[in-house]
């Protein structure tokens, strides 16, 4: 392996009016490269509006709100380990589907709200959904990149990024990010920036708005600069 990409990715895009306006403004005023689309949300429509311009992944919703494939079923996060394998590929190709219908281009790759192909049947749909198509899929670990490479899908090398009671993002953790990634691979960050929620209740929310300042901040660029990383999209 030779080279390095670096992609910096915001996840949630279609989640929230807020937290979709402000994924826009980290990729066209601050640094983020990337972003991944919820499209079977209520706010799917109104985040289409704003994604001209914008690299958009999928960002496979398992967790909330009716399946695309099938309308009538609603997922409950709790609930997906039980799903079936066939039912996430179909699901899987639905919603890649459904978010070129909505902005009128194929998705650049694929991860999954809150890491549900961590359970193995959802990843096995997934993995032959993407195969299908001929797009990568986000692996959080060194287990899930060796499965989807052995079904012939395409992943990062490395992914740093987290979600939890403080954002992850702080302009320290990212200086102290961009100083230290590899020299080669496919290294993939997971950002959650925007606006605090406005309509869906969210324990990510102001956190989403320290992220948002972060990438935005002149110094995000400085330090871009200063180590000669380029963020890219997926491809």
């Amino acid at each position: 392996m030779s080279g390095r990409r670096v992609i910096l990715n915001a996840d949630d895009f279609g989640y929230d009016p807020a937290v979709s306006r402000g994924i826009v403004r980290s990729m066209k005023q601050g640094v983020v490269s990337s972003t991944t689309m919820m499209v079977n949300t209520p706010h799917s429509e109104d985040a289409a509006t704003l994604s001209e311009g914008l690299a958009i992944g999928l960002h496979l919703n398992l967790a909330r709100w009716p399946a695309v494939s099938r309308p009538s079923f609603e997922f409950v996060e709790r609930d997906a380990a039980t799903l079936e394998s066939a039912f996430v590929h179909d699901e899987a190709l639905a919603q890649l589907d459904r978010l070129k219908a909505l902005v009128g281009r194929d998705a650049t790759h694929v991860d999954v709200h809150k890491h549900l192909h961590r359970h193995q049947r959802v990843l096995e749909g997934l993995s032959r959904a993407a195969a299908s198509r001929g797009l990568a899929v986000r692996g959080i670990d060194e287990a899930m990149r060796a499965a989807l490479r052995a079904r012939g899908v395409r992943t990062n090398d490395v992914f740093v990024g987290d979600a939890g009671a403080t954002a992850w993002w702080t302009t320290s953790q990212f200086e102290q990010t961009v100083a230290t990634l590899p020299a080669e691979g496919v290294i993939e960050l997971m950002c959650h920036p925007g606006f605090a929620p406005s309509v869906v209740t969210s324990g990510y929310s102001t956190q989403r708005e320290l992220e948002l300042a972060t990438f935005c901040a002149p110094a995000a660029r400085a330090v871009l600069a200063r180590q000669g990383v380029t963020f890219e999209a997926w491809r």
